[in-house]
């Protein structure tokens, strides 16, 4: 995948994520905790989850250091649930890493920093075994948060 590939999906997961920021802003902090009957986390865990997500299958599948803590990829990552209510301050951070966390893997792409790569079989049946791969799945995960986001946001409409 050349640079213009890399850089035009990694727009494509910039402008998802800004679009679920502008989906859910104006949600109290209750809402955004709320974890409706039927569902295992709330908005802000599927928030953090993506950047967790991001950093779990770009950087720790390449053997890289990851750009965020130990901590927070635990609370956010594949299989984790809310420990506790999330604060303004963590609502923050997560917004901040949305595009931080972007902005840090476009220039390690382009730094060359991913050569090796541990393929994986996602649970979903999509074959990994490159950073380019890793980027294309980004888009299809990004997407299915999205969703959870959305049917979320319908279930805690009361909460706002």
């Amino acid at each position: 995948m050349n640079s213009r590939d890399f850089e035009a999906k990694i727009e494509t997961v910039r402008k998802t994520r800004r679009y679920l920021l502008s989906l859910v802003e104006g949600l109290s902090l209750e809402a955004l905790n709320a974890i409706p009957e039927g569902f295992s986390n709330n908005i802000l865990w599927n928030l953090g989850h993506l950047v967790a997500a991001q950093q779990g299958i770009c950087y720790l599948r390449a053997g890289r250091d990851m750009r965020v803590d130990q901590s927070y990829f635990e609370a956010y990552r594949p299989g984790s649930v809310p420990r506790e209510p999330a604060t303004e301050q963590t609502r923050a951070r997560i917004n901040a890493l949305l595009f931080s966390t972007l902005d840090e893997l476009e220039a390690d792409i382009n730094a060359g920093v991913f050569e090796h790569y541990e393929p994986l079989q996602t649970r979903y049946g999509v074959a990994i075994s490159h950073i380019g791969d890793a980027v294309s799945f980004l888009l299809f995960h990004e997407g299915l948060h999205s969703g959870y986001i959305m049917a979320l946001k319908r279930a805690v409409a009361g909460k706002a």
